[in-house]
């Protein structure tokens, strides 16, 4: 068990050269200041602008995916070209460490046990996706968190598929940038695996701001199971996969399910 609570950093990636270091900094700044850490940002003005207002957070609600265009067919092109956006963030993060000497497999995205990251994937599904949703409806009801809508796209025969088109987007994203990506650059640094790891984790809760106090610390408790899992299993596909089918989950089961359950906030 020491070894999952202090465990020891690889240091065959290490950068000692000056110049090589400042690059790093750079280049993560530069990385986050377009993607996920923008969004951060974002999501915590947001969280603000919903503190100001009148009534409670749990009088408030915010949508994750909602119509980008009132033409039917616009809206599903700008929906698809939100699904390549994200999936152009994550492939910067891996394309950056693959020119920077890591082959696949050095982050865990080979093919060489699928089987395996198929299985760990549904585990870690199961982990953090029930306990999840017991931690928002919570959260919601100590009126710490806003009623949070995964979808309010209108009733297309296209809605299914692009929903989960986006949750794949969304897995990908932030498992690649945030763990595969972040964590390396950060050891590349000569940070501690638990210092990462807590960067990592709470980066993935402030881009959940939006959402109140409780999609943060969520997001937070989730960082920190997957940044350990991929520290210490070096496979970032069973994350991926865990993520995509939690957002599968939420945005397509939430879509059949609004109108038929009461417990839905």
């Amino acid at each position: 068990m020491r070894a999952w609570f202090f465990p020891p950093r690889p240091d065959r990636w290490l950068v000692d050269d000056p110049r090589e270091r400042r690059l790093i900094r750079v280049e993560l700044l530069i990385v986050f200041a377009i993607t996920l850490g923008l969004t951060g940002l974002s999501s915590l003005l947001s969280l603000v602008d919903s503190l100001l207002q009148p009534v409670a957070l749990s009088q408030q609600t915010v949508a994750i995916n909602v119509p980008q265009a009132d033409l039917g067919v616009l809206d599903l092109l700008k929906q698809l070209v939100g699904v390549i956006r994200l999936t152009a963030w994550g492939a910067l993060g891996v394309y950056l460490l693959y020119r920077a000497g890591f082959t696949l497999a050095a982050i865990g995205l080979d093919a060489s046990r699928k089987m395996w990251d198929a299985l760990g994937g549904l585990g870690l599904a199961a982990l953090i996706g029930i306990p999840g949703l017991g931690f928002y409806l919570l959260a919601y009801g100590l009126g710490i968190n806003l009623a949070v809508a995964p979808t309010t796209l209108n009733d297309a025969w296209w809605r299914p598929v692009v929903l989960v088109l986006l949750a794949i987007g969304n897995a990908w994203a932030e498992e690649a940038l945030v763990v595969g990506y972040l964590i390396t650059r950060l050891r590349q640094l000569g940070q501690s695996e638990n210092r990462s790891l807590v960067v990592a984790a709470v980066l993935r809760g402030s881009y959940h701001l939006y959402q109140g106090f409780g999609g943060f610390l969520g997001n937070v408790l989730m960082g920190l199971v997957f940044g350990r899992v991929w520290q210490r299993t070096n496979r970032l596909w069973p994350l991926v996969i865990a993520h995509a089918l939690i957002d599968v989950v939420a945005f397509v089961g939430y879509a059949a399910l609004r109108d038929e359950v009461s417990w839905l906030p």
